[in-house]
């Protein structure tokens, strides 16, 4: 039986669904989004790790090279054709000899520090091998993770040795406003998108009025991107998980139950009726452990419970799950019957609390339309 001739239903479980349509809806909308803005996307690779959804990417328009978080991603994007990449992750010394490899065949690859350690290692490397490498200064814009503080000396001094260095090349700087996962609302997530804009601005214009060169001044999270109003001076956006969207950012408030693209399909395998509890083959291997609406104000579990056809059950959650067994209840005291027949066998769609981490616990994607699968692709996992 091809690929074009199956149903989800004759699908074994568990196994990872992609509406193809809700992936070309959220691609478009971002594409067009940033676009309108006057800049350009530099999208993160890291959520879907496929050729195949960074065509659908491509063929969105008003992509500027890609984001990867791993070097493996760069590998096979390199190997997909993608010739200028942002590896976003602060370099390690012990990786510069892959980097060095990768320049060697031809990849425009841009790294990223924020340390003068890590400047003079950088520097000592290059120099030695007789290579040059582009960096990015990674800026704290929010306390959130990494980076330099766009006020502080520190910026200054790294930019100052990665341009006067013989083994580096001063390209700009970036920044990721990871605390804006943790806004709810439309106000702060507009506020938070300002910071991280202006903040970064603030580097720029630093390192330009020290006559250190700052060509690339990149921002970039799905929530800010979404939520952005002006991206004067912003040369590029990056974004990942907007392509499928996730449970997180619904919470977060930059999409709809609609606009999740992904959902693991499984199926019944036994009951605890006393409990109200249906026993799926869905754990927390099929699902991943990530519960990032915990801290949400819905949490749901592991995931959201849908019929086969994708329509959501808002009070039927994946409330607990051991590595194959998934714990399907109701969040609503007294209330424990689904409302779509279940029995002995019937497949289920859990959408995902975190479609990154969801989505690497498998080696493909089942595309559907519909009831139809039209299609498999390949991802990539690892390092």
């Amino acid at each position: 039986m091809s690929a074009k001739q199956l149903k989800i239903k004759d699908l074994q479980t568990p196994c990872l669904l992609l509406d193809i349509n809700t992936l070309k809806n959220n691609i478009n909308s971002l594409s067009m989004r940033i676009q309108s803005l006057g800049s350009k996307l530099r999208p993160h690779v890291k959520t879907h790790k496929s050729a195949n959804v960074m065509q659908e990417v491509l063929d969105g328009g008003n992509v500027q090279g890609i984001t990867v978080s791993t070097l493996k991603e760069a590998d096979y994007f390199f190997e997909q054709g993608e010739r200028d990449i942002l590896y976003a992750v602060s370099i390690s010394p012990d990786k510069l000899s892959h980097i060095q490899q990768l320049m060697s065949v031809g990849c425009d690859i841009k790294i990223v520090l924020d340390c003068i350690e890590a400047a003079q290692a950088v520097n000592a490397f290059g120099e030695e091998q007789g290579i040059t490498f582009k960096v990015l200064i990674e800026l704290d814009t929010d306390g959130h993770r990494s980076g330099v503080l766009p006020e502080s000396e520190e910026l200054i001094d790294i930019a100052k040795a990665l341009n006067d260095g013989k083994g580096s090349q001063m390209l700009g700087v970036m920044t990721h406003a990871g605390e804006s996962y943790t806004c709810n609302n439309p106000d702060a997530l507009l506020a938070i998108a300002r910071q991280e804009r202006d903040r970064t601005l603030l580097a720029a214009n630093r390192l330009n009025q020290a006559n250190l060169p700052c060509p690339i001044v990149s921002v970039g999270s799905t929530p800010t991107a979404f939520s952005i109003d002006d991206l004067t001076g912003i040369t590029e956006v990056r974004a990942g998980v907007y392509t499928f969207f996730d449970l997180v950012m619904k919470g977060v408030g930059v999409c709809t139950q609609q606009d999740i693209a992904l959902s693991v399909l499984s199926s019944v395998i036994g009951f605890q009726k006393a409990k109200g509890w249906i026993i799926t083959d869905g754990g927390w291997m099929a699902l991943s452990r990530d519960r990032g609406t915990s801290n949400q104000d819905i949490d749901y579990g592991y995931g959201l419970v849908s019929d086969i056809n994708g329509h959501a059950v808002e009070d039927f959650i994946v409330s607990s799950a051991n590595q194959e067994h998934g714990i399907v209840a109701c969040q609503t005291k007294g209330k424990q019957a689904l409302p779509f027949n279940i029995t002995l066998g019937s497949q289920i769609r859990v959408l995902p609390n975190h479609a990154c981490s969801t989505a690497s616990q498998y080696t493909k994607y089942y595309v559907v339309d519909g009831e139809n699968v039209v299609a498999e692709w390949e991802r990539i996992n690892g390092w």
